[in-house]
């Protein structure tokens, strides 16, 4: 039977909802497990929230006269997309552009090597509360960005780093891992 109570948004968890540390890190295997220092927090990310696809690329086999006999999977992408909006967050900046790329900080000075350097892979995890206070955990033990979007300065809206991770399989051939546990009182 149908059960509303079931049905949930998901917000940002106060405090930090996306956090990134380098592939091979040591990764929380549920909602309330403490994250590794290696961990650092995004920040804010914008209203869009964290968009999750995840579906399978098929191909239908005809037989001759077409019609439909079998379909194949060819690939099944599992991709992350956020929009960071704290620009001036130097671990934002060092996501983005790659950890060797950042140095400073915003009282020194930032100074960003934008450069054709591949990704390096890291570990992301995005906390959620959902309905009643439920918490939802997304661990991505291998995550790599594949798309950075157009980056627009302009004096209506904040400059933001639209990012396209992609999940790829651990040890185990898991893209990620999903947490949730209800509210505790």
């Amino acid at each position: 039977m149908p059960d509303v109570t079931k049905v949930t948004a998901g917000k940002p968890n106060v405090g930090g909802a996306i956090y990134r540390a380098p592939f091979g890190s040591t990764l929380p295997t549920s909602t309330s497990a403490t994250l590794d220092a290696a961990f650092k927090e995004l920040g804010y990310a914008s209203e869009d929230g964290v968009v999750n696809t995840n579906s399978p690329e098929t191909e239908n086999i005809k037989a001759w006269g077409g019609q439909t006999v079998l379909t194949v999977q060819n690939s099944k992408d599992d991709t992350f997309a956020v929009t960071l909006i704290e620009a001036l967050n130097a671990d934002v900046l060092k996501a983005v552009y790659g950890s060797d790329n950042v140095t400073g900080s915003l009282s020194t000075g930032i100074t960003v090597n934008v450069n054709d350097a591949e990704a390096e892979a890291a570990a992301w995890v995005f906390d959620m509360i959902m309905r009643d206070g439920a918490a939802k955990r997304i661990v991505i033990p291998n995550g790599k960005i594949t798309e950075i979007g157009e980056i627009t300065y302009a004096d209506n809206s904040a400059v933001g780093y639209a990012i396209t991770i992609t999940a790829l399989p651990d040890e185990d051939g898991n893209n990620h891992y999903e947490y949730m546990l209800e509210a505790q009182s």
